[in-house]
C-alpha cells in the first residue's frame, strides 16, 4: 500500500509518498510560489533511485495545478514511483489545528471539510491553505479517500486544569480560547518511539522536546498528553527562531502604547521579530548563532548569540522540572526536530547540573551525533533518566493512520 502525504501552505505544497507499514519512502518533494506563475516551481526527488530535480519552473495558478503536476513527476518514467494512480491507495493531509472539533484523524467527508473551515480564527494563516490542498486533492484525484491528521489532536487528553486559561469562562464557551498545542504528530511519534523502547505505554512518564524554528514541549504520561508548551497558537511557551514565546500579556498594551504600534503590529513584533533573532539581532537560525558561540567572545555577536542559547537553556530546564512534577516523575527525555536532532551543544546545557533528576548524558556520544536518521541513546549507562535522540517522522504518522483509517471504512 503506498499513501500519499500532502502538507499545504498558503504557496507551497509538500509531498511524500510512502508505504505506511514500513515506512519506506519512495518520492517527496515540494512545490514552492504557488500562485505566482512567473517564480513557482518544484523540487521533486525519487528516494529508491536517488534522483532529484530541484527548483524546476512550472507555472502553477493554484494548488490543483500543483498537485496535477505532483501527480505527473509521481508517473514519469524516470522520476516517477508509480506506474499508475491506482497504486496509490489514499492521500493523507497534515492539517495545523482541529480546534475543540476533532481529537483524532478523520476520513474527509462534507460535514467534516464545513467543521474545518470552523477553525479558521485559530490558525488563519494554515487553515484555508490546508483547505486549498484539500480540493486540489479532490479535483485532481476525486475518486481516493482523503483523511486529516490534525497537529493539535494529540493534545486533546489534556485534562480541563491543563488546558484552561484563568479568564472569565464564557470566553471559553463561546469562543473556544483555550490551551491547543501544536506539533502533536510529532510529539506522539517520538513518544510512541520511545514507549517501545522502555518496552512499555502504561507507566511511561516522558518528557519530549520538539526544537526547531518553531519549538514545544509537552509531558506525556501513560502514552497520553498531561501539558504542553504551546497554547492558543504557538506563539507560547519557549523562545523560538522569531517567535517570543511566555511573555507577561501586559507586556502587549504596554509596547503598544510605548511603541505607539497596532495589534497588528505588535503580533508581528512577537511572532517574526522575537525569539533568537530578536536576542542576538542578527539571525533566526541557530547554526549562526552557534557558529558565533563557538567563535569565542572575539565575534561581534558572541555576547548576545550565547544569551539567545542560554535563554532557551533555562527554559527546556524549567520545563523538564516542572513536568516531571506534575508527571510524578521522569523516566525519559526525547529531543527532536531540526535544532533537537543537531545541535549537541544545546543538548548538552540542558541535561548539565540535572543530576537531581538522575539526568547523566555521555558529553562525548552527544557532540557527534548530528545529521543522521537513527535513535541514539545519549545518556550514560549509569543515568537514572534515559536521555534520547530520536528523529521525528510525522509523514509516517500521517501515512500511518490514512491507511488504518481508510481500511477500517471500507
Amino acid at each position: 500500500m503506498k499513501i500519499l502525504v500532502v502538507n499545504a501552505g498558503s504557496s507551497s505544497l509538500k509531498y511524500q509518498v510512502l508505504e505506511p507499514e514500513t515506512g519506506t519512502l519512495f518520492a517527496k518533494g515540494i512545490c514552492e510560489s504557488i500562485g505566482n506563475t512567473e517564480a513557482s516551481m518544484i523540487t521533486h526527488q525519487q528516494v529508491v533511485k536517488d534522483i532529484k530535480i530541484k527548483d524546476q519552473h512550472y507555472p502553477m495558478e493554484n494548488h490543483a495545478v500543483a498537485l496535477k503536476l505532483v501527480v505527473e513527476k509521481l508517473l514519469d518514467k524516470e522520476l516517477g514511483c508509480i506506474e499508475s494512480m491506482d497504486e496509490i491507495e489514499a492521500v493523507g493531509h497534515r492539517v495545523v489545528h482541529g480546534g475543540a472539533f476533532f481529537s483524532e484523524s478523520m476520513l474527509l467527508t462534507d460535514e467534516v471539510l464545513e467543521k474545518l473551515k470552523l477553525c479558521h480564527d485559530f490558525a488563519p494563516l494554515h487553515t484555508p491553505a490546508h483547505i486549498q490542498g484539500i480540493q486540489g486533492c479532490l479535483a485532481v484525484m476525486p475518486d481516493k479517500p482523503q483523511v486529516l491528521v490534525f497537529d493539535t489532536a494529540f493534545h486533546q487528553s489534556m485534562a480541563p486544569e491543563a488546558y484552561t486559561y484563568a479568564l472569565p469562562y464564557e470566553l471559553y464557551e463561546k469562543y473556544g480560547v483555550r490551551r491547543y498545542g501544536a506539533h502533536g504528530t510529532s510529539h506522539r511519534f517520538v513518544a510512541g518511539e520511545m514507549c517501545k523502547i522502555l518496552g512499555r505505554t502504561e507507566g511511561t512518564k516522558i518528557v519530549t522536546c520538539h526544537i526547531g524554528n518553531g519549538s514545544s514541549i509537552s509531558a506525556v504520561k501513560d502514552g497520553k498528553v498531561m501539558d504542553t508548551s504551546m497554547g492558543f497558537t504557538p506563539l507560547a511557551g519557549v523562545e523560538m527562531g522569531t517567535r517570543c514565546g511566555d511573555i507577561d500579556p501586559a507586556l502587549v498594551p504596554y509596547m503598544m502604547e510605548k511603541l505607539n504600534l497596532s495589534g497588528a503590529e505588535v503580533n508581528n513584533l512577537m511572532n517574526k521579530k522575537s525569539g533568537f533573532l530578536g536576542i542576538s539581532g542578527f539571525s533566526s537560525d541557530s547554526r549562526d548563532l552557534e557558529n558565533a558561540i563557538a567563535n569565542g567572545p572575539s565575534d561581534p555577536h558572541y555576547e548576545r548569540a550565547n544569551l539567545a542559547v542560554n535563554i532557551l537553556k533555562f527554559q527546556l530546564k524549567k520545563y523538564i522540572g516542572a513536568y516531571s512534577a506534575i508527571m510524578n516523575g521522569l523516566d525519559a527525555v526525547v529531543f527532536t526536530a531540526g535544532i533537537g536532532e543537531n545541535n549537541p551543544h544545546l543538548r548538552e546545557i540542558v541535561c548539565e547540573d540535572m543530576e537531581y533528576f538522575g539526568i547523566k548524558i555521555n558529553k562525548e556520544l552527544n557532540a557527534k551525533t548530528l545529521r543522521q536518521p537513527n535513535i541514539v541513546k545519549l545518556s550514560t549507562d549509569d543515568s537514572k533518566v534515559a536521555v534520547y535522540l530520536i528523529p521525528t517522522n510525522e509523514e509516517l504518522v500521517i501515512a500511518r493512520d490514512t491507511a488504518a483509517i481508510v481500511s477500517a471504512a471500507k
